[in-house]
This record gives C-alpha cells, sequence and structure tokens, in this order.
C-alpha cells in the first residue's frame, strides 16, 4: 500500500466506514480498560482535530487490575497503589480522572465508564463474559448509545486470540450490540491493533504515526500518542509504549463493509484524490 497523505488517511478512514467524505463523522470507541485509547490515539486525534468528529468512549471496566504496575505513581497519588486491596480501592477513581484527561486531549466529547470488574490479566474471553461483568447490561448500553447516537463507525481493539481476554470480551460485545440493529444502520466496526514499521497484508487500514503534523512539519503524530500515554500515571507498564510503536493498523470487523473497504484503499493505492 502506498503512503498515504493526513487527508488521504483522514478521508479514507471515513470513506472505510461508509461515513460521507464531507462533514463531521460521529465515532464510538469501546475498550475494555482505561488506557486502550492509547492504542488509537493518532486516529483519534486526526478525526476530531482535521474532520471535526464527534467521538465518544466508552469505558468497560474500571482498570483496578492495573494495581500491578502502580507503584512508580504511589508517590504522586500519596498511597500504596500496588498493594492490591489499596489499588482495587483506589484506581477506578484515579484511573477514570486519567482517562478523561487523556480525553481532553484527543478531543473526546464523552466517557461513558461502565463500571465493571476489571480482576486480572488472561487470554480467556469467557472469563469477563460469564463470570466477571453484566454482560447483558454492556451489551444493553452499546445498542441504546448505537440507537440514539447513531454512530456511523465504532473503534474497538482487534480480538487477537493472543491479546487480553478483556480485549477479545469488548470487541464480541461490539459485534453483537451492532448486530442487533437494524441493518441500514449498522455501523462498521474497525478492530485496531498496534505495530512496528512494515507491510501487514492482513490490514485493512494503516495509519503512520510518523507522518508530519500540519502545524510542523518537524513534529509528528507519535508526540500525541506520547502525550496520552503520560496522562495514565497509574500504568507504569504503558509508559515503555512511548516510542514503541511505529503504526494504528485496522481490521474492518463486519463483512458487510468489507466491499466498500476494499474500494476506497484500491482508489487511494492507485493515488486517486476525494
Amino acid at each position: 500500500m502506498t503512503q498515504l497523505t493526513r487527508k488521504e488517511f483522514v478521508i479514507g478512514l471515513a470513506s472505510a466506514a461508509g461515513l460521507p467524505a464531507i462533514g463531521p463523522p460521529k465515532v464510538l470507541l469501546v475498550f475494555a480498560h482505561p488506557d486502550d485509547e492509547s492504542v488509537v490515539a493518532a486516529t483519534v486525534y486526526r478525526l476530531t482535530h482535521e474532520l471535526g468528529a464527534i467521538v465518544d468512549h466508552v469505558i468497560i471496566t474500571n482498570g483496578e487490575g492495573g494495581y500491578r504496575y502502580s507503584k512508580l505513581a504511589e508517590s504522586l497519588y500519596g498511597t500504596s497503589l500496588s498493594e492490591e486491596a489499596v489499588g482495587r480501592a483506589r484506581l477506578p477513581e484515579i484511573r477514570q480522572k486519567e482517562t478523561r484527561s487523556a480525553g481532553k486531549l484527543l478531543g473526546v466529547r464523552k466517557h461513558f465508564f461502565l463500571h465493571q470488574r476489571d480482576e486480572r490479566f488472561t487470554l480467556d474471553s469467557r472469563e469477563a463474559l460469564d463470570r466477571l461483568w453484566d454482560t447483558a447490561l454492556v451489551r444493553n448500553r452499546l445498542v441504546a448509545l448505537l440507537e440514539e447516537e447513531r454512530y456511523q463507525a465504532v473503534i474497538t481493539l482487534y480480538p487477537e486470540p493472543s491479546t487480553h481476554g478483556h480485549h477479545q470480551a469488548a470487541a464480541m460485545l461490539v459485534l453483537e450490540a451492532v448486530a442487533a440493529l437494524p441493518g441500514a444502520a449498522r455501523p462498521a466496526v474497525l478492530g485496531a491493533v498496534t505495530s512496528p514499521a512494515g507491510p501487514d497484508p492482513r490490514a485493512d487500514f494503516v495509519l503512520d504515526r510518523h507522518t508530519p503534523l500540519a502545524q510542523n512539519h518537524e513534529l509528528d503524530y507519535s508526540i500525541i500518542v506520547n502525550w496520552v500515554i503520560a496522562e495514565h500515571k497509574s500504568q507504569g507498564l504503558l509508559q515503555r509504549d512511548c516510542n514503541r510503536f511505529d503504526r494504528e493498523v485496522f481490521h474492518l470487523l463486519n463483512k458487510e463493509r468489507q466491499a466498500a473497504a476494499q474500494a476506497i484503499f484500491q482508489r487511494l493505492d492507485h493515488g486517486e484524490r476525494q
């Protein structure tokens, strides 16, 4: 795939999602944990700042399982967050504040916290769906938001078997919620993952974080990503992701949008302009 300009990327993403090339789209982010939005930080920043998109953000869990990575932030927050009992009690409020601060940088309009349990890392999506979460509540909340707001696209994390089971569960619930809508009202569902530089034949869409910013060509979108990561100060392990990945990769998860997405990317590959 050829390198896309900033304008081509934003227009192409909008088109792949079934959005008009002109006019602000509405996009819903649905992630399992506070800080998952850092995976798509450059994309969200572009959507809001360059297309004027309306972006809302659903966070399914409180993220209290992150106490394991909170030692560095204990002096900042004045409490022993890495002690399990303390971390599980204090982190939900702390991580909500961090998420709102990151959302302000990205231009997120609204945050919806669903307060589901974050117990531990697991590869088993059924652990969340069958035991930890009120699955019906989450699914119904997503359906209600999609019906009320009429988002044209939903971005979640790509549900690879090797990723956190909560990420897989979130993607499954998104797809179930979208499937519950009438066909014409269903948004595109894009599963996101970060990757290093290099070709990815599986990708439907790729954003290079090292694309120069419009304001200053000596700077690029990786700076925005680092800003977002830095807002999640209670999560020490996440801080290692600063400048770690070069690209935000998207996979279209609902098949009825596949043909439209392929047509858009084919036109971009041939250098056509919209």
